[in-house]
């Protein structure tokens, strides 16, 4: 049975601890930093990661990147730690 596909909302959640979305979009986070770090532009990544085309919507395109973008470092910085302590939230 195939995966069910994320919804990726506009914004990710802004809570001070690891949420289910967060668990959820783990991967995008991940893949979104890597992209980030190779130099990978808003038109490569959008379309592919969040299923916006950049050209189509470049103001969506951006907003729904950075953000999800910000909370990846988020991740990185104090996330971990929330997962360290409580483990991922489950639902």
């Amino acid at each position: 049975m195939p995966a069910t596909p994320l919804t990726i909302a506009d914004a990710p959640p802004n809570d001070a601890a690891v949420t289910v979305y967060d668990r959820d979009h783990l991967k995008l986070y991940m893949r979104l930093l890597d992209a980030n770090d190779a130099g990978a532009s808003l038109e490569e990544v959008s379309p592919v990661l969040l299923g916006i085309d950049a050209r189509a919507e470049p103001e969506r395109a951006r907003r729904v990147h950075d953000s999800h973008l910000s909370r990846a470092r988020w991740m990185t910085e104090q996330g971990y730690r929330d997962i360290l302590r409580n483990g991922l939230p489950l639902e």
